[in-house]
């Protein structure tokens, strides 16, 4: 039995299955990762999304924000596997998807519940009257915007370096975590801290680990149970064309 459809043999088994997504998976929709060779961070200076950085120069961090989260990453779509999730979910094949992505391209694709590890970059937060506003309602020519009520400095609602992660997304991750009976790993790397604690979690707690990745993560010899090597775009509309009886 290949990796593929020993996979779709422990979804069909599962009672309760929880995607756990990272950046890969939106590498194929155009969005480039943060690390590695060409991630955003050898091209960008991350002190940039450091929080005192941005409270204390607020203009120099915001042109650096819209260029990459808003006048590039606006532009992505949904792929594959992103559909693949949401029709898995619509089909009662899938409980929740927790992402550490900000793109919004889960919600895009159609996913109903997801757990946005590290926040959503299509909402801009005062932080004075909590108020919330979407991108296209703000006027991201005149930097750095601010809020409509108060004045105050709009904030991307995504975690910065030196935040804690988003109350709710971290609990109902852990409770994920307790309860699925198998999880799937697509597109991560396992090294970002906490959110790989997550599946690790999952994994003590007796959850089956599917992962899919073009290459080794820290969780493949670690804690995963079935490796299948490729691409989420292609991989991920197999499996689900698998479940729904597709050939």
């Amino acid at each position: 039995m290949g990796a593929l459809e020993e996979a779709v043999k422990i979804l069909k088994q599962s009672s309760h299955t929880t995607a756990f997504t990272g950046a890969g998976i939106s590498v194929e929709s155009g969005i480039p990762p943060f690390r590695g060779e060409n991630g955003l961070w050898s091209k960008y200076d991350p002190i940039v999304l450091d929080i005192g950085y941005f409270h204390a120069h607020p203009v120099k961090a915001w042109k650096v924000i819209r260029e990459i989260f808003y006048d590039f990453f606006g532009k992505a779509k949904p792929n594959p596997a992103h559909f693949a999730l949401a029709e898995m979910e619509k089909r009662g094949l899938l409980e929740a998807v927790i992402t550490q992505n900000i793109d919004n391209l889960h919600q895009e694709a159609g996913s109903k519940k997801v757990y946005e590890y590290h926040g959503n970059s299509q909402r801009l937060l005062c932080p004075k009257c909590r108020t919330v506003y979407h991108p296209k309602e703000v006027d991201l020519a005149h930097l750095p915007p601010r809020c409509k009520n108060d004045g105050e400095v709009l904030k991307p609602d995504f975690v910065f370096f030196g935040e804690a992660i988003p109350t709710r997304a971290a609990v109902k991750a852990e409770e994920e975590a307790r309860t699925a009976d198998v999880f799937l790993l697509i597109g991560t790397t396992g090294e970002i801290m906490p959110a790989s604690l997550i599946p690790q979690m999952a994994k003590q707690n007796g959850a089956r680990i599917i992962e899919i990745n073009p290459d080794i993560s820290a969780f493949t010899h670690s804690i995963t149970d079935v490796y299948i090597r490729g691409k989420a775009a292609e991989v991920m509309p197999a499996i689900a064309g698998k479940l729904a009886g597709k050939s």
